[in-house]
């Protein structure tokens, strides 16, 4: 239970702003753990999943303050950065997995106001998809 544990809380912090990688812990307790793939693919899909979540919400309470001095980005950077998301759209959340990429686009989306349900649909989809194609590569490898 400590590895489900374990597995959970570093897809949850990879996904955040802070650094991490669980793909090394996914791949690890694929041959160590006496869980099946199924378990852990849906243990990491959710913790990175709400990870991405804890970004949208960032995005969506720290945009109020975007006219402080100490905000961390300009606001013509803000003003290109979002451009960029309403280009491309929320089909940009299906690549929410991506490092340091997939955290700007969470927090775009909250800053954008895209509706809950919609965000965490794409990016539950990407991040479990990137999840699946690592394990079948070990399964079938």
């Amino acid at each position: 239970m400590l590895d489900l544990l374990s597995l959970f809380s570093t897809s949850f912090l990879s996904s955040t702003i802070l650094p991490g990688g669980s793909e090394a812990l996914l791949l690890y307790l694929t041959q160590t753990s006496t869980y099946s793939l199924i378990a852990l693919w849906v243990i990491a899909s959710v913790g990175n999943t709400l990870g991405g979540l804890t970004n949208w919400l960032l995005g969506r309470y720290l945009y109020r303050f975007k006219e402080h001095r100490l905000f961390p980005i300009s606001s013509t950077q803000l003003n290109k950065a979002t451009h960029f998301f309403h280009k491309y759209g929320t089909a940009s959340l299906l690549f929410s997995w991506l490092p340091i990429i997939g955290d700007a686009l969470c927090i775009l989306a909250g800053v954008s106001r895209v509706r809950l349900f919609i965000f965490f649909v794409f990016v539950l989809f990407g991040k479990s998809a990137r999840y699946a194609i690592l394990l079948l590569g070990v399964e079938y490898l």
